[in-house]
């Protein structure tokens, strides 16, 4: 049974028509059902949204069948989708967790973000300070699927990764993965954490976030 409607599936092909410039590879990790209980569902969600447009370009992984081509990318987590561009670079974006709720919109703009090389967030000045990041940065916003306030997070997130390739930033859906969201005293939403150095709660505007960001690159 196809989890987008007809009417859904409609929207996002005139949607993609109109934003989509350059193709999108969209990669998959997974893991058995027995190990991941969403990957399947995650798996069919991107399946579906491949069947949309020819530029978004799906290949599905297994961890364990597939173990090097999981470690290159830095998989911890499952299921975990992760984003490159038309040449199969990196864009430093992921997703772990099933991007579902507010979040399958958070998805739905990066992959117009990536095929158009262009980010959501972020005017000249705050693009140059993020261009500016020299180090290795990890960011990581915890998320849940009914929070309005998350997308805006993970986009700029995302935003800063598909700005400065140093970035990596991901989403982490709090809920699937509760030892991890233990471990970071994760209790509201839009959690995020700059390389265990830093971190903050909720969706601030794009000025206060690159404060932020920049805050935590002065502790590393």
């Amino acid at each position: 049974m196809p989890l987008l409607s007809e009417k859904d599936t409609k929207y996002l092909k005139k949607m993609f028509d109109e934003q989509l410039k350059d193709p999108v590879k969209v990669l998959i990790f997974v893991d058995d059902p027995s190990e991941c209980e969403y990957c399947d569902l995650t798996k069919q969600v991107l399946e579906e949204l491949s069947t949309i447009d020819g530029k978004i370009q799906l290949s599905s992984h297994h961890v364990k069948k597939e173990p090097e081509l999981a470690n290159s990318y830095r998989v911890e987590m499952t299921p975990a989708i992760i984003l490159l561009d038309s040449n199969g670079q990196e864009t430093g974006i992921r997703f772990y967790g099933v991007p579902s709720g507010h979040e399958f919109s958070t998805l739905i703009q990066d992959i117009i973000a990536v095929s158009n090389s262009k980010p959501v967030f972020f005017n000249e000045q705050q693009i140059n300070q993020i261009k500016s990041i020299n180090v290795p940065v990890r960011i990581r916003v915890f998320v849940t699927p009914t929070c309005p306030y998350c997308p805006k997070a993970v986009l700029m997130a995302h935003s800063a990764a598909l700005i400065n390739r140093n970035i990596v930033a991901e989403m982490i859906e709090a809920n699937e993965f509760p030892e991890l969201s233990m471990r970071y005293g994760v209790s509201s939403v839009p959690h995020t954490v700059i390389n265990d150095v830093h971190e903050f709660i909720g969706a601030y505007p794009e000025h206060m976030f690159v404060q932020e960001l920049m805050k935590a690159v002065r502790k590393i």
